[in-house]
């Protein structure tokens, strides 16, 4: 049962990001995508271990080498994350964090008109 008080790390996130783009992935498959210079094989093991501990992946231990697979939600771990941010650093205006993502990150066009027609559908 995946854990409902879902609590990743930076790191932790980068592994989940992996995992739900691949589906199904090896510690080495894991460790090659995140293509990471200053970390090692190890530690993406270990942080891999830490998400099976926290109930975020399971791991199919019937081959010699373990699979992984995510299985928290991803929607529901990045709204749980957005909100939790807009709460704790946004001081809860959801208007500040997109104000402050798109002042800091240039959006592409398609992303623009793609919000346009989010915002519109809101109103």
């Amino acid at each position: 049962m995946a854990n409902q008080n879902i609590k990743p790390t930076e790191g932790e996130m980068e592994i989940l990001q992996v995992l739900w783009q691949k589906g199904n992935a090896t510690v080495r498959e894991v460790h090659e995508a995140l293509n990471k210079k200053d970390s090692g094989y190890t530690t993406t093991l270990k942080l891999m271990q830490i998400l099976h501990e926290k109930g975020m992946v399971e791991r199919d231990t019937n081959q010699k080498t373990h699979i992984y697979k995510a299985i928290v939600n991803q929607d529901k771990t990045e709204k749980h994350l957005v909100n939790k941010m807009i709460d704790s650093v946004f001081n809860g205006s959801a208007a500040r964090l997109v104000m402050q993502a798109l002042g800091n990150h240039k959006a592409s066009a398609d992303e623009i008109d793609e919000i346009k027609k989010y915002l519109d559908s809101l109103q």
